[in-house]
């Protein structure tokens, strides 16, 4: 696996911040891998949740850019989900969004059980955290102070851009093919690796020259992905309908934010969201795609800074008025 810890960067960047590693159990067993960076009383905590068939170190580019401006203020988290990255590998029957939305209760009980948490989440990560607030509605507001919903969708992602492709019977083929036979198709992936580069480039990113380390690091993250754990989450991103759970979130600042060339996801699903919330923050990219973290993390980082900004200013007005 790579580890950006040690990756190359530009003369401009800041040093990649190091973190602190640990390791949480979920609720069945499942070994999640979790980073933290900043003083663990910080007045604000910040969870970051990775995509599909990435991990945390695709939040790395942000975090050069974070950490130096919040400084003791904020701690950031971040962990990969079950199946990604460095955690455990799970069972096919538990890669859903509930079942990563619970992963997320595990790893809030156990690194930050007190205090204010915001969410950010980049497109399968935004999801879970969707479907965390429509499990624990009662923490809108008074533990989860706001949210971040980044290159995703509420519902229909087969209609647009390339969640069309999930209807098709060739995916149904793969499903199947790998729930009958896991180590055939692992061994076919890997031997087809030196695809994945391609892959990251054409659907990850937008129509402007990208850094080779960052579509490296992609690819990376795309390739370290067993097939089971990829085929396995598309029946949740088929299903996806959390259009509702958006009713829930109009007491907290929202930031939504996509790449105008986003294939994955395209703009027209971000623009759906904000239609049903329309005090979020709708920030649009010019010329990035999917992997927007990625591609631009000076933009995305000025969103989320102004995101803890209005969430902060949100609780004061909370607690204001509950003194008055």
């Amino acid at each position: 696996m790579v580890d950006v810890d040690f990756l190359p960067i530009e003369a401009d960047d800041a040093p990649a911040p190091l973190p602190r590693r640990s390791t949480v159990v979920a609720d069945d067993g499942v070994p999640i891998a979790v980073r933290e960076y900043g003083p663990v009383r910080a007045g604000l905590t910040v969870v970051f949740l990775h995509g599909h068939c990435l991990h945390a170190e695709s939040w790395v580019y942000l975090c050069r850019h974070l950490a130096p401006q919040w400084g003791s203020d904020v701690r950031i988290v971040s962990y990969d989900h079950r199946g990604h990255g460095s955690s455990g590998s799970a069972p096919v029957h538990t890669c859903t969004l509930d079942q990563l939305a619970d992963d997320l209760d595990v790893v809030l009980r156990t690194i930050a059980p007190i205090g204010p948490v915001l969410l950010i989440g980049h497109s399968m990560g935004a999801m879970a955290a969707l479907a965390y607030m429509r499990l624990h509605p009662e923490l809108i507001g008074s533990r989860i102070v706001g949210l971040g919903l980044i290159s995703t969708a509420a519902g229909g992602l087969t209609t647009l851009g390339l969640g069309r492709l999930l209807h098709r019977p060739t995916v149904s083929l793969l499903r199947g093919a790998v729930r009958c036979a896991p180590r055939t198709m692992s061994v076919s992936k890997r031997l087809g690796g030196r695809l994945c580069g391609r892959i990251a480039r054409t659907a990850s990113f937008g129509r402007g020259s990208v850094n080779p380390s960052v579509v490296a690091l992609a690819a990376a993250m795309l390739n370290d992905t067993s097939i089971v754990t990829m085929t396995a989450f598309l029946g949740a991103l088929v299903d996806l309908d959390e259009s509702e759970t958006l009713r829930l979130l109009t007491e907290i600042p929202v930031l939504v934010l996509v790449g105008s060339a986003d294939l994955v996801t395209p703009p027209q699903h971000s623009l759906a969201i904000v239609a049903q919330l329309p005090d979020a923050e709708f920030v649009c990219i010019d010329g990035a795609g999917h992997s927007v973290i990625l591609e631009d993390p000076a933009a995305v980082a000025a969103s989320v800074v102004r995101l803890v900004a209005r969430a902060g200013a949100a609780q004061y007005a909370r607690a204001f008025a509950s003194a008055g």
